[in-house]
């Protein structure tokens, strides 16, 4: 073979070796690519699956949280601190009562229905409060111990209050907004019915107004039921000395 023919096959070599090299690093790339598409899709898709988890659990969560509110979640005590009314609500609410709450007493003691309230009528200091009740009353029963003279309750206000809770039967105290050194309040319509009653009015019994004390006799279908509360047994009737301090809503 000539010194030419050599040399073209060298160059033609060097050349095919070129294409070839070429060509492998094209197909290198285009892998490179690929891949790089595959796993930028694949984290996309990993992104958008965390989101839509945790967007769907925050959504439950609010849910549970509004259908807790919903439910009421607040229960305290039968005196209405703060109450809801989870316990009387299984018990079916009794026809609004029909008699009107007794006129005051004359005197510093009163004594209404087996119920003998001491410093009746002083509002700056806690009743006492014994009572020997028998029977269970129909429907509530109520004595204004001081007339109110200022604004009137309703069954929806927002109240501030002073009580005393006994049972009827022995006049055992199970709650005092007294022993704890200041008023309670709460909305009405959040409480046992015998209190939504007692203090908003119902019926033939008138809303109480600021400045007033009433003393309420709640048959167990306006309190707790058939159901226990705390020291509160189960079927009891209660007894409520309140003061409407001011209707604030």
């Amino acid at each position: 073979m000539s010194t030419n023919q050599q040399r073209r096959e060298a160059e033609r070599r060097r050349l095919q070796r070129q294409l070839e090299e070429r060509r492998a690093r094209e197909a290198a790339r285009k892998r490179f690519t690929l891949i790089a598409s595959i796993a930028t899709t694949l984290v996309v898709i990993a992104a958008v699956v965390v989101v839509v988890v945790v967007a769907t659990s925050g959504s439950g969560s609010k849910k549970k949280d509004a259908g807790a509110k919903a439910r009421g979640a607040s229960s305290p005590t039968a005196s209405a601190t703060a109450s809801a009314t989870a316990s009387a609500s299984e018990a079916p609410k009794p026809p609004a009562p029909t008699t009107a709450c007794a006129k005051p007493p004359k005197g510093k003691t009163a004594t209404y229905r087996g119920v003998t309230v001491g410093q009746a009528t002083n509002l700056k200091h806690e009743p006492k409060v014994t009572a020997k009740g028998t029977g269970t009353p129909a429907n509530l029963l109520c004595e204004d111990l001081v007339v109110g003279t200022g604004k009137a309750a309703s069954p929806t206000s927002t109240v501030t209050v002073q009580y005393t809770g006994v049972l009827f039967k022995d006049g055992k105290q199970f709650d005092s907004s007294w022993s704890r050194g200041q008023a309670a309040q709460f909305p009405l319509n959040q409480v046992v019915p015998g209190f939504t009653e007692g203090i908003g009015g119902a019926g033939a019994v008138t809303p109480m107004r600021v400045g007033g004390r009433r003393i309420m006799i709640l048959p167990p279908t306006l309190g707790y039921g058939s159901q226990a509360n705390g020291s509160i047994p189960a079927n009891s009737t209660l007894v409520f000395i309140v003061d409407l301090k001011s209707i604030d809503g």
